[in-house]
């Protein structure tokens, strides 16, 4: 008899936040002083991470693992699937590869897989005291409730009360949870113990009158109202509200391309928390635009995606860039798709042989196998960001021969990736999470554009309080006159500050080589100088046409 205690969060969707939530209640029984671990069954995602011992599981439960203070072990999500097409998996049992299978065959086959399951399961409950699982989906997909072993299903097995999440986010969280609890069956509803309103903005006295008809309707307390919280840790899947991110104000761009097969996009969390640089995901020619860096990310599925950026016409916009001297970065399968070719003769990485010319940007071939690379690794970049120190892991098919400088060595000396020219790729997972290359990587792009890099970051803190001021100012302005002339003034200010936002960033290297950062507030008194001379302008040419109507009217 397993001696750990569990507790479930379902979701009434996928989305519905059922991952953070778990991070939270392992962090607060870790800091109650209960060794906790977190659990799911089955996780299908893109993202994932390779264990201190070579397996792979995805993401979430390592972000979840760390928020209980323990090390990410692939027990913690003994089956994970990696869509590799519309209709079909790569499935990964107990972090090793079992193959590649259609939906039809998984299904067909998951109930095989519950002895994985309660292996690990179990061995967990033997060495820890409380087991944070976390369902997948929505556990009311009828369709899918006869062989389910990752929400209801699992927690009859393991005979785990249930916390049911509604995202009022989206809208329609009463309908989400009363339909959830509805479509269950009377021993899957007596699993739950409460339900929770997650994501709410506002003034929570508004919805209890809810709340009370939602507990009179399913007859389950409301144990809680989530606050929508703004927290930056890793995202799951292609859910992710940063892979919507279409434009970045900051002074230097990073484009990286939206795959439609992308993984392992965490890679770049800490590239969009740099004050220098604005990440952006594209998918089309036109949001591409002509930006400073083009990053290719991690793909599950490189020949289909090389094809894709064939069809779209971002290979050839791509390569102009490059041609210009725009610097690329290529990462795992973007690295891939950098070189010259690209040799899936065997048929493994796009189900059936054949041979494709790469982007020409790197002088590698790279050649397809069965065989997956998984390892830790730590190694220290080359030129031009030599002596930047690495950590991170290798997740791949496919082996790359390369006959040119590398882009970093692993502590043994062995090279890896490829440089050259400002073409940079490279099989390194996690290469920004020291921060060091980071750090290089933005001193190199602000030294091409011509940017000071130790005064940048200070002129564009500075710009966007001044840009937040005005915001607020206008915002006052607005409320305080509460006519139609200062609601358009305002109107106008508010367009001003955004299109400022957008115009000021390429200015920051003029303003930087030519002045110094203690002389920038300065600019941002004038600015508001002459927006002040504006308010008063329309404020006094109201009055005018006040008096001249009452003038008129006298006369008549």
């Amino acid at each position: 008899m397993s001696r750990a205690g569990c507790i479930m969060v379902q979701g009434t969707m996928s989305g519905a936040g059922k991952s953070l939530l778990c991070a939270a209640l392992c962090r607060i029984f870790a800091q109650d002083g209960y060794k906790t671990a977190p659990f799911k069954s089955q996780n299908m995602a893109l993202n994932s991470f390779v264990t201190r011992d070579g397996l792979e599981m995805g993401r979430a439960q390592v972000v979840q693992a760390q928020a209980a203070g323990v090390e990410p072990d692939v027990r913690m999500n003994p089956i994970l699937l990696k869509p590799s097409s519309d209709v079909g998996s790569q499935v990964i049992v107990n972090g090793e590869v079992r193959g590649d299978m259609p939906a039809k065959e998984y299904f067909r086959r998951k109930k095989s897989l519950i002895p994985d399951i309660l292996r690990a399961y179990d061995s967990l409950a033997d060495e820890f005291d409380i087991i944070v699982i976390e369902g997948a989906g929505s556990p009311a997909e009828i369709n899918l409730k006869a062989d389910d072993i990752v929400n209801m299903g699992l927690a009859k097995l393991v005979d785990a009360p249930v916390l049911l999440a509604g995202d009022i986010d989206r809208g329609g969280v009463f309908a989400q949870l009363y339909g959830t609890v509805a479509l269950l069956e009377p021993d899957e509803r007596a699993r739950i113990c409460g339900l929770i309103i997650n994501k709410f903005r506002g003034d929570v006295e508004i919805l209890r009158p809810g709340l009370a008809m939602l507990e009179e309707k399913t007859q389950l307390p409301v144990l809680g109202v989530v606050p929508y919280l703004r927290v930056d840790i890793e995202d799951e899947d292609s859910l992710a509200p940063r892979l919507q991110s279409k434009s970045a104000v900051k002074p230097l761009d990073a484009a990286v391309l939206r795959l439609p097969h992308i993984s392992n996009f965490t890679d770049f969390m800490l590239l969009e928390q740099h004050p220098l640089l604005g990440v952006r995901y594209v998918q089309s020619v036109r949001e591409l635009g002509a930006p400073d860096l083009v990053i290719l990310p991690g793909t599950k599925n490189t020949v289909n995606d090389l094809l894709w950026l064939r069809q779209s016409g971002l290979e050839a916009a791509v390569l102009k860039l490059a041609a210009g001297g725009t610097p690329v970065l290529g990462v795992c399968g973007g690295y891939q798709l950098l070189g010259e070719t690209l040799d899936d003769s065997q048929g493994t990485e796009s189900g059936h042989p054949q041979t494709l010319r790469g982007l020409g940007l790197l002088p590698t071939r790279t050649v397809f196998t069965a065989e997956k690379r998984r390892a830790q690794v730590t190694a220290t970049a080359a030129a031009p960001f030599a002596g930047a120190a690495l950590t991170g892991y290798e997740i791949h098919t496919g082996r790359t021969a390369v006959n040119g400088a590398p882009f970093c060595r692993y502590a043994d000396g062995t090279p890896e990736g490829c440089v050259q020219n400002a073409v940079f790729g490279t099989y390194l997972h996690g290469l920004f999470d020291s921060g060091e290359l980071t750090e290089q990587l933005a001193a190199y792009l602000c030294r091409r554009k011509g940017i000071a890099p130790e005064t940048a970051a200070g002129f564009a803190s500075l710009f966007f309080v001044g840009i937040t001021v005005g915001r607020a100012l206008c915002g006052f302005l607005t409320l305080k006159f509460d006519d139609t002339q200062m609601v358009r003034m305002g109107q106008v200010l508010m367009a001003c500050a955004y299109v400022g936002s957008s115009l000021m960033p390429p200015l920051f290297g003029v303003i930087a080589n030519h002045t110094t950062i203690s002389i920038f507030p300065y600019y941002l008194l004038v600015i508001l100088i002459l927006s002040m001379v504006l308010i008063v302008r329309g404020c006094k040419s109201r009055s005018a046409q006040q008096e001249q109507s009452g003038e008129t009217a006298d006369a008549q």
